[in-house]
């Protein structure tokens, strides 16, 4: 067996490991690293660890760290609460808000699953308050987020301009950005139609400071934990009435209480990485830890647990995929790919089938870690310049990670939890159903709109 077809093979069993069994790919990637460096191509420690993806690494850190200070110190609450309010008693507008909550979370660093969290307890509770379909409400966030999760300044972003740049392709940053803003703001509408979005025009809501509130409570009592969830399933009540006890009342209060000088402090913070790194191009990854060792000056107190809040196991596993990549180029597997790819003589097909290999793959897995894995495999036959770079690039992007709706991912798994007021199993098989019909028709469409008009 060549030293390529083995490092395919291993790429590919440790998808399937870390499918079965609950164990980091990114753990597996740095095994596999050293296993088939050292065993197989007789690299050794350094030459194994020349792959390793530093300045990923240092931007991934710095970007959630940032976030977590901003989530401890009640500016991400701050920000939701201010764009509920954006409603200003219009039904229909409620899940569109939702959408762009997420949206502006993962665009200015936060992880997909990370703004999930956050906002599809809110965006459920409205939904079960207000009547809107809980599928379309949990689907416009995760939609949400995957629309601004590739900004210059997100995992998802970074991640993929780092291989390409690395590659010596030439994709604009902003160009897969609004790619995937557009793709999934299409897909956004399509839902708002076919989900019964347009019976919600005209609908009012009648006392929305008082049901702000009550959304709130219902959010931070049920949401983080999927206690909603449980209490449906275990016929116990998933909701607080409006207005009763004594939780409603403190949100009350809270919705009232004065913007803190740290959450500004916060706010210019997330500006100013966005100046620097957008507008000057400085690195995301320095600008990052710098404003958040400056919000730690500012408001030592809002430094609580957050470095064990920064997504260590996202970390890991980049990191090792990355690294075991870098082993895969030292093998000639990249190569050997892409020689595969010209053998094909059909550029297009190769470009279909990369997506439909992403999308699968990561409706059980990580999107972060698939990306990771087949834009190296694609980049060989890109650089013979027969099809579109920017293209095939922006559809394995959106190939990989429009899947997340699956119950199966984070994303889909947080939606399932925090419903309220629905059947959990016919909730489940909704978004079940609705995630099959993502995986076989997302990737073809992406594949047309965005590879096929490259060749016209």
């Amino acid at each position: 067996m060549t030293p390529q077809l083995l490092t395919i093979i291993v790429l590919l069993a440790m998808f399937v490991i870390a499918t079965v069994l609950p164990i980091n790919i990114g753990a597996l990637a740095f095994v596999a690293a050293f296993m088939v460096g050292i065993l197989v191509l007789g690299m050794d420690t350094d030459m194994i660890l020349g792959g390793f993806p530093a300045g990923l690494f240092l931007t991934l850190v710095g970007v959630t760290y940032l976030f977590a200070i901003a989530k401890n110190n009640g500016t991400i609450d701050l920000l939701v609460r201010g764009a509920t309010r954006m409603v200003g008693g219009r039904v229909a507008a409620i899940p569109w808000i939702m959408f762009g909550i997420s949206a502006v979370l993962t665009g200015v660093g936060a992880l997909g699953p990370a703004a999930v969290a956050i906002v599809a307890p809110i965006a459920l509770s409205f939904a079960a308050r207000y009547r809107i379909n809980p599928l379309l409400m949990g689907m416009m966030v995760v939609h949400g987020a995957q629309g601004g999760g590739f900004s210059p300044v997100s995992v998802y972003g970074v991640t993929v301009n780092g291989i390409v740049s690395d590659s010596g392709l030439s994709v604009s940053p902003l160009t897969l950005f609004f790619g995937s803003l557009v793709f999934n703001l299409a897909i956004a509408v399509i839902l708002f139609v076919s989900l019964g979005g347009n019976r919600l025009f005209g609908v009012r809501v009648h006392d929305s400071a008082t049901a702000d509130a009550a959304v709130t409570e219902e959010a931070r009592t049920s949401g983080g934990s999927g206690h909603g969830a449980v209490a449906l399933a275990t016929g116990g009540p998933a909701d607080t009435p409006t207005g009763s006890g004594t939780g409603g009342s403190a949100d009350t209060t809270a919705e009232h209480q004065p913007v803190r000088f740290d959450q500004i402090a916060t706010l210019v913070g997330i500006l100013v990485l966005g100046v620097l790194a957008l507008g000057f191009g400085l690195d995301v990854g320095f600008v990052a830890l710098t404003v958040s060792v400056a919000l730690a000056l500012v408001s030592p107190g809002s430094q609580k647990d957050v470095l064990s809040q920064i997504s260590w196991s996202t970390v890991l596993l980049i990191t090792g995929m990355l690294t075991f990549v870098g082993v895969m180029e030292s093998a000639g597997t990249i190569e050997y790919v892409g020689d595969a790819a010209a053998g094909l003589g059909a550029p297009l097909l190769v470009a279909l089938l990369l997506c439909y290999i992403g999308a699968v793959v990561s409706a059980f897995a990580s999107s972060t870690a698939i990306l990771g894995a087949t834009i190296p495999l694609a980049i060989p036959f890109l650089l013979m310049g027969d099809i579109s770079a920017t293209g095939v690039i922006v559809a394995l992007a959106v190939s990989s990670t429009i899947v997340d709706v699956s119950p199966f991912s984070t994303n889909g798994a947080l939606v399932l939890a925090n419903a309220t007021g629905v059947d959990p199993s016919r909730f489940y098989r909704q978004i079940l159903v609705y995630g099959a019909i993502v995986v076989v028709a997302g990737p073809l469409i992406a594949w047309g709109v965005l590879v096929m008009p490259g060749l016209l």
